[in-house]
């Protein structure tokens, strides 16, 4: 079968997922249909509607568009259904029910941005830069009805280098999935798929690292864990959703202050300073005193500031000095 007469409906909401759609259409493959979520509030008020970046390219590209509520409602359904699709793409989207992963001839396929079975789960690749992992990469298989378990169809690998934050990494994985996406739909095409099931990739479930959602508390830094866990903590939230901690001061007068930071250097020291406490010349530097040596903060935010490096930080905020980090 040629690719133009392949029918592909896609589905996708964020930024990752553009660049796979941006591939399919460049490339001449044949997209029927695009399936995000719906536009979001957006202002004080939720005044304003926000299109997801999906819609913005498919809009832009003049594909066509459906934006479901509910996924099992029965008009969505005759519209799906309507587009005849032999092979249904996922990339970054949400849990779909088996009346839509199941419909076209050729079945359903996700990429996922982890080196499944490894990291299933709503944010694998923060969880990959938290750990540690020197390695990180995208995977396609296809759905079936436990979340991110189904047959796998083909990986590329990323080694993560120790100063990588998972903005770099995001962007890197974007990249190498989109082509992944192309080179599944090509194997499709030939008929030249041989699917791995994902059990053979471990011995026991309990060696699986999960990539759980994160909400605000995830991302609240403990400063009396190892240097180097805090450290790949902090790069592994940055720049989103951010990790947090709070300025806080013996003296009463001093309000606690939730400041997110963004970017750290290790220093190696023996010291017998309290952990949390802040060491800084008043200029240039701040140095949080952790187990095994000190963080230096090379940039970090204010609750209800921008974004900016230690020495503007400390331009603004001449108090360092009667604070420590909780």
């Amino acid at each position: 079968m040629d690719k133009k007469d392949l029918r592909i409906v896609y589905m996708g909401t964020p930024d990752f997922a553009v660049e796979s759609l941006k591939a399919l259409v460049e490339g001449g493959y044949n997209i029927v249909g695009v399936i995000t979520m719906p536009d979001k509030p957006m202002g004080r008020h939720g005044s304003v509607l926000q299109a997801s970046p999906v819609k913005q390219y498919a809009e832009s590209v003049g594909l066509p568009l459906l934006q479901p509520e509910k996924l099992k409602d029965e008009q969505f359904l005759e519209a799906l259904r309507a587009w005849n699709a032999d092979l249904q793409i996922v990339v970054a989207f949400r849990m779909l029910p088996e009346v839509v992963w199941n419909m076209p001839r050729l079945g359903t396929f996700n990429l996922h941005a982890s080196l499944l079975p490894q990291y299933r789960g709503a944010a694998p690749i923060n969880w990959a830069v938290i750990n540690g992992d020197a390695e990180t990469g995208v995977t396609t298989f296809f759905l079936k009805h436990e979340i991110d378990t189904g047959m796998i169809i083909r990986q590329k690998h990323l080694p993560i280098a120790d100063t990588d934050d998972v903005g770099i990494v995001h962007d890197r994985l974007m990249d190498l999935g989109a082509g992944l996406v192309t080179e599944t739909v090509d194997l499709i095409l030939k008929g030249e798929v041989e699917t791995v099931p994902q059990e053979q990739f471990y011995k026991d479930e309990k060696d699986l690292r999960p990539a759980p959602k994160i909400f605000k508390e995830t991302c609240r830094i403990d400063w009396k864990r190892p240097m180097n866990t805090i450290y790949n903590f902090i790069r592994g939230l940055s720049p989103y959703p951010a990790a947090w901690a709070e300025l806080a001061s013996d003296d009463e007068n001093q309000k606690r202050q939730t400041v997110k930071i963004y970017q750290t250097e290790k220093r190696e020291a023996a010291h017998s300073f309290a952990i949390g406490s802040i060491h800084t010349d008043g200029k240039n530097y701040i140095d949080v005193a952790v187990e095994g040596g000190f963080l230096r903060i090379l940039s970090l935010q204010l609750a209800g500031k921008k974004r900016m490096s230690a020495h503007d930080f400390l331009n603004g905020f001449k108090q360092i000095s009667l604070f420590h980090m909780e």
